[in-house]
């Protein structure tokens, strides 16, 4: 998993804290301290999706396509990791060596139950979720 996941969870956390306002590439762009073309990028991959949709014209921008309790930070993991694996094993280990040759078998299982159990987790949080703990951050400062 790279940032681009981080990036994209900002990016619906910001759209759901928005209110239902649509907001501009720029302005999200903003808030991630980004350029607004990474920004349409993730935006697309995520429209893709079918977690964020449009509005063209003057005030115009992006907006979520579900309410924010309907979209898990699983859902956006999907959409944005297109390899769908947090792990990866190398290319060519040495055949003639006994760990080369048996290591990918011996951790293939381990890792996929760790990224069960990520998938698990990712699915029992909301960008809902993630919007109401940012909210109770700014009372608190």
């Amino acid at each position: 998993m790279n940032t681009r996941f981080a990036v994209a969870t900002h990016i619906l956390t910001f759209l759901a804290y928005q209110g239902g306002e649509p907001a501009t590439s720029e302005l999200i762009a903003a808030s991630v301290n980004t350029n607004p073309t990474f920004i349409r990028r993730l935006l697309t991959q995520l429209a893709k999706a079918g977690l964020t949709t449009s509005q063209l014209g003057a005030g115009g921008g992006a907006l979520l396509a579900h309410p924010a309790s309907r979209i898990s930070l699983l859902d956006v993991y999907r959409a944005i990791d297109e390899e769908q694996q947090v792990f990866a094993l190398h290319d060519a280990p040495n055949p003639q060596c006994p760990v080369g040759r048996n290591i990918d078998a011996v951790l293939k299982g381990r890792m996929l139950e760790a990224e069960r159990a990520l998938q698990a987790q990712l699915a029992q949080t909301t960008i809902a979720d993630l919007a109401a703990d940012i909210a109770e951050r700014n009372k608190v400062a």
